[in-house]
């Protein structure tokens, strides 16, 4: 069976995606059903919606092992220039 592999963009993505969908959906339903029979549950839910936004940003930000996609500037010179200083096998200052 052909399995697709997907890339660290398309992962990263897609778990911002489902966090933010989750909040949203956490949001309508305490507002929308859960009111009508507890406040204070739809409140505690709209809490839990409420932290979920700042830990998608941060998942949907975060680098996989291997990715060099914030490295690249554009600018052919200075990337060039990077990568010199990043093959030259620094041991004294080690990442």
């Amino acid at each position: 069976m052909y399995a697709h592999r997907r890339s660290p963009v398309e992962r990263r993505h897609r778990r911002y995606f489902m966090l933010m969908g989750a909040c949203l959906v956490l949001f309508v339903l305490a507002w929308g059903v859960v009111r009508l029979w507890s406040v204070p549950a739809a409140v505690a839910m709209c809490v839990v919606a409420m932290v979920i936004p700042p830990i998608a940003a941060f998942i949907g930000n975060r680098r996989e092992p291997g990715e060099r996609w914030w490295d690249e500037s554009g600018d052919p010179e200075s990337d060039r220039w990077w990568r010199e200083l990043d093959d030259r096998g620094d041991t004294k200052h080690p990442r």
